[in-house]
């Protein structure tokens, strides 16, 4: 299984960016993803989740109502739509899916993830 994540680039503060997270190699009837950055110097931190079973959502406080996640199931592909990006925004994006379901509570743990990408860098410059 791999996930290729695209989309990355440079962006003005105050503009929008869609990431994508393709999965390849084994075909999901439906899979929980989400969506983890590491900016430089800083720890990796929680983004997004999309949950499985369902489709709940759960978002980082400093993302929230600016960021959306989404996925499509037939097409075995995450995404993350950003908007009103800020230069704090900036780090590398990593996507990660679970081909298990992960109770809400848990969507924010990277260690339930059963693949990951490779990181996709997203810079929003000032």
């Amino acid at each position: 299984v791999q996930l290729q994540a695209s989309g990355g680039g440079l962006v003005q503060a105050g503009g929008s960016s869609r990431l994508s997270c393709v999965v390849s190699g084994r075909t999901y009837d439906n899979f929980a993803a989400a969506w983890f950055r590491q900016a430089p110097g800083k720890e990796r931190e929680f983004v997004a989740a999309i949950s499985w079973p369902g489709r709940s959502t759960y978002y980082a406080d400093s993302v929230k109502d600016r960021f959306t996640i989404s996925k499509d199931n037939a097409k075995n592909t995450a995404y993350l739509q950003m908007n009103s990006l800020k230069p704090e925004d900036t780090a590398v994006y990593y996507c990660a899916v679970s081909e298990n379901p992960i109770p809400a509570p848990d969507t924010r743990d990277a260690h339930l993830y059963d693949y990951w990408g490779q990181g996709t860098l997203v810079t929003v410059s000032s």
